[in-house]
């Protein structure tokens, strides 16, 4: 038998009994970083005053919320090979909120910044020693709305002094997909999708020229219900 024969079965056996190097394993923290876009699904009530529409009966009042980038931040802790909860965070949205409804659909009414806040329980099917990991996710997502503001065509269109928007923070479902493909034993590349459930309560303050309090809309529902898509970088330690 020859000397490299007698090698390659050494090798063999070695690589036979030697663990594979592994991907993600109980223990395991999982950090991904990348550019996060919300896409939302938008759609909203009429927005009326005691009960009447905004703007006379001619014009069905509405909103529409635009879509934004930002950087994401997610991080997954294995409870087992298969199993872990993951975190979705990133640096504060910003929507415009648009006309809708009879209103010109390039009107900006105001503005906000959100933060949606995602926890899922997350499945990995495949086995810890495979580069390639998809995963699926259920959970549940926490908006919280902030620096909401109005603009001069919403006064103007009111024959308002100055206005102030609220937006209610919401809860609700949030569904995911993704998957990583590890290049070594600590980083890799990552692409994911979610759905969130988000709907607030709207409503607007209304003031005349010297600041006194006119009157409020009725509450009105926008339901957001965006897309979120992610791709960016691994690091698991």
């Amino acid at each position: 038998m020859s000397r490299s024969f007698k090698l390659s079965i050494m090798a063999a056996a070695i690589m036979a009994v030697a663990p594979a190097a592994q991907a993600f394993e109980a223990g395991d923290f999982i950090l991904r970083a990348g550019a996060v876009h919300v896409a939302p699904d938008d759609s909203s009530d009429s927005i009326t005053v005691g009960g009447a529409p905004l703007l006379g009966p001619a014009v069905d009042a509405k909103v529409s919320v635009d879509a934004n980038t930002q950087l994401g931040l997610r991080a997954t802790y294995m409870f087992t090979s298969n199993i872990g909860i993951g975190v979705l965070g990133a640096t504060p949205f910003k929507h415009n909120i648009n006309g809708g409804g009879d209103l010109p659909g390039d009107l900006k009414l105001g503005e906000t910044r959100h933060l949606p806040p995602t926890l899922t329980l997350q499945y990995f099917p495949m086995r810890s020693s495979s580069a390639l990991q998809p995963f699926v996710g259920v959970g549940v997502n926490y908006t919280t709305f902030f620096e909401e503001k109005t603009t001069a065509d919403l006064n103007g269109a009111i024959g308002a002094g100055s206005s102030e928007l609220e937006l209610d923070d919401s809860v609700g479902v949030a569904f995911e997909a993704g998957i990583d493909y590890m290049l070594s034993e600590n980083f890799g590349l990552n692409a994911a999708i979610w759905w969130a459930d988000i709907n607030t309560d709207a409503k607007v303050k209304v003031y005349d020229d010297a600041g006194n309090y006119l009157t409020q809309t009725d509450e009105f529902e926008v339901e957001i219900d965006p897309m979120v898509y992610m791709v960016g970088f691994t690091y698991k330690f």
